[in-house]
């Protein structure tokens, strides 16, 4: 004979067992799940997420050469010499070194003032072409202008990043610029340059300068 009051009983154990046996199966699932690892060519941040890269870029160090060279651009010696004072650096690149994890000195890429009058007429024009097309760079300028008042000298710290330029290289020297920026205390004007259109003409770089009120950079009228 069929119990009525013995069904709610049955119910609840079916139940239970039910939720048992689910709470098991999650068990295993969890307990079987494969471990990705850091190291692993199967990191779900290699590829699947590319803004995480520029982490590892963010314990870039900045190398005592690089330190030297703005300390010696910054301190403008006024007992120099002739000598010390061509050997003063006017512009100068920094790349990041092959190991990605320091930024040096890129080699050979530099104006002295001793270059200025002889193999550089232009210090301004020259820096341009020095800059990569397909890649990026930090860069110091020794910007010398004229304003409405006065005649100046000012470094403009260049963070050059092309459109060109592969992904992986614009993230790591956008992810490391502060480092750098960091070690070159007082610099009072900073410059992004994302294109050639950007440097064509002096103009852009003056109006970082002063504005309006520079009417010459390098010698030629703005």
């Amino acid at each position: 004979m069929f119990n009525r009051h013995a069904l709610p009983l049955v119910h609840r154990a079916r139940v239970r067992g039910a939720l048992v046996g689910a709470f098991t199966l999650c068990i295993q699932c969890v307990s079987e799940r494969p471990t990705i690892h850091h190291h692993s060519p199967f990191n779900l941040y290699s590829d699947a997420d590319p803004f995480r890269a520029p982490a590892m870029a963010s314990g870039v160090k900045v190398t005592d050469e690089v330190i030297a060279v703005f300390n010696d651009m910054k301190v403008r010696k006024a007992q120099a010499n002739e000598d010390e004072k061509r050997k003063r650096k006017k512009a100068i690149l920094f790349c990041m070194s092959k190991d990605l994890k320091n930024i040096v000195l890129d080699d050979g890429k530099e104006i002295l003032l001793g270059d200025l009058g002889t193999t550089v007429q232009d210090p301004y024009q020259h820096f341009v072409k020095m800059l990569p097309p397909d890649d990026c760079r930090y860069a110091l300028y020794d910007a010398t202008y004229e304003t409405k008042e006065t005649k100046k000298e000012d470094l403009v710290f260049i963070f050059w990043a092309p459109e060109s330029a592969p992904l992986k290289s614009k993230m790591i020297y956008a992810s490391s610029k502060d480092a750098i920026k960091r070690k070159f205390e007082g610099i009072k004007h900073e410059w992004q340059v994302n294109g050639l259109e950007d440097l064509k003409d002096r103009h852009t770089l003056a109006e970082k300068l002063g504005g309006s009120s520079v009417v010459s950079l390098e010698g030629a009228p703005i």
